[in-house]
């Protein structure tokens, strides 16, 4: 089992956020990119686009399958991460880092408390191992 760094939070549908004030920087995780392989292809959404917690904010296309990706926390997108377009491999090869997705302005910061820290995630994927 890979580390999870310990700043972040994470989803059930394993994407992580970055929190900083009520800024979030977001992702997929290292199980997620694992699980589809070799990433082809990102649709992003468009900046100024509001989003709610749990809703389809993109998709991750790669040789094995496609997957939407959802919003950890309800926000406005502020940035996308416009190298993906041209090298989406750079998620496979860097997920939390320069793999990241999009950033956003928090507009509900509750949302934070659905989502699990690292340790918990950890168990999470323990527990849904098949």
């Amino acid at each position: 089992m890979s580390e999870h760094p310990q700043d972040l939070f994470y989803t059930k549908d394993h994407e992580w956020i970055r929190i900083n004030n009520h800024k979030g920087t977001i992702g997929i995780t290292e199980y997620a990119q694992n699980q589809l392989g070799d990433i082809v292809y990102i649709e992003l959404p468009e900046i100024e686009e509001e989003i709610d917690a749990g809703d389809e904010f993109g998709t991750v296309e790669s040789v094995k399958a496609s997957s939407a990706v959802f919003m950890p926390v309800s926000g406005t997108v502020i940035d996308t991460n416009t190298e993906l377009s041209e090298q989406p491999e750079i998620v496979n090869d860097d997920c939390y880092g320069d793999g990241w997705m999009i950033r956003i302005d928090i507009t509900n910061i509750e949302d934070k408390e659905a989502l699990m820290s690292a340790e918990e995630y950890a168990t999470y994927l323990e527990e849904n191992e098949e």
